[in-house]
């Protein structure tokens, strides 16, 4: 089967290249989803890399979510079965024609959920509702995020509204907010501004946040922390920036505030089957009645993931990139 794979870490657009690869077997628990469409997510770049909390075994395929259709089974699966249109998160090698997943992480799709959304629903998605939850926030209570113009920011700014809770989004630039005001999400700062701290402070009012995301690092870190309450928490979920965060300890003394970290994938496999479900099953319900909305920049075939990874890095681009087989 043809396949996107690397045979050594590195930079992606340098080490990916398109290869045949046998067609995977199920094994038990198993099924095997003839893939549609595939994500390129961040963290799939990390990994190619060589630089993230799981490293493959060499040459591997890159991936881990995909959309498609299961085309075979392994033993003691059941619940599903051949022909299902479904999506798989938390996977491995699902850049290739076909893909194997445990049956405990493949979700069957409604077909009321468009191919696009669909094939990008449950891994950032899902990582954003359980960062959610993470941050222990009430109806009222505001969140404030920076890169809020990422798949996560984004998703976590409507998942947040439909909940009751106001979020303030920072972005880079001008060109950010319009996307997402585009999608219908308010109270953003664009940093191009000068004044864009102060603006910040009038959004959240003398309470200041009661929880920060950050996916940057280095003095971002720094102005989340600035823009935060008393016994506020900062969460560090992403270093896009490359640096190490700047925590100045006054603001950490004074507003008594926690700093923690966040790998969606350790929260996921500590997570109940059960609130797993729940999770899952809102996203299904938001995305079907049209208050989760995802969009794909640009698909690209197996043959051209190298230029796909680099198109994903692109700074301006308006969503997700994908690839087909």
């Amino acid at each position: 089967m043809r396949s996107a794979l690397h045979r050594e870490f590195g930079e992606p657009a340098d080490v990916l290249v398109h290869a045949d690869s046998p067609v995977p077997q199920p094994a038990p628990g198993e099924v095997r989803i003839r893939m549609v469409l595939a994500p390129i997510h961040n963290h799939d770049l990390w990994t190619i890399r060589g630089q993230y909390g799981y490293k493959p075994k060499l040459p591997a395929i890159g991936g881990s979510e995909g959309l498609g259709v299961i085309d075979a089974v392994g033993e003691g699966v059941e619940g599903l079965s051949v022909g299902q249109r479904v999506t798989a998160a938390s996977g491995r090698g699902t850049w290739a024609e076909s893909f194997v997943a445990s049956a405990k992480m493949v979700i069957p799709m409604p077909d009321a959920i468009p191919d696009e959304l669909a094939a990008q629903l449950i891994a950032m998605p899902l990582s954003a509702l359980m960062l959610l939850e993470f941050l222990q926030v009430e109806r009222g209570q505001w969140v404030v995020q920076n890169a809020a113009n990422g798949a996560v920011g984004k998703t976590l700014a409507m998942l947040a509204a439909a909940r009751g809770i106001p979020v303030l989004s920072i972005v880079r630039r001008d060109a950010g907010a319009e996307e997402m005001a585009a999608l219908g999400i308010d109270n953003i700062v664009s940093t191009e501004s000068k004044d864009w701290k102060q603006r910040a402070k009038d959004v959240l009012g003398d309470a200041g946040a009661h929880a920060a995301v950050d996916s940057v690092g280095g003095q971002a870190s720094a102005d989340l922390l600035s823009l935060l309450g008393q016994d506020g928490t900062l969460v560090s979920f992403g270093a896009m920036g490359g640096e190490a965060m700047v925590i100045p300890p006054g603001d950490m003394i004074f507003k008594h505030a926690t700093v923690k970290g966040f790998w969606g994938s350790k929260v996921s496999r500590e997570m109940s089957v059960a609130d797993k479900r729940r999770l899952v099953g809102e996203l299904i319900q938001r995305a079907i009645a049209g208050e989760l909305k995802l969009s794909v920049d640009a698909t690209f075939g197996l043959a051209d993931a190298a230029k796909a990874a680099a198109e994903s890095l692109r700074p301006g681009r308006n969503g997700k990139v994908m690839l087909r087989p």
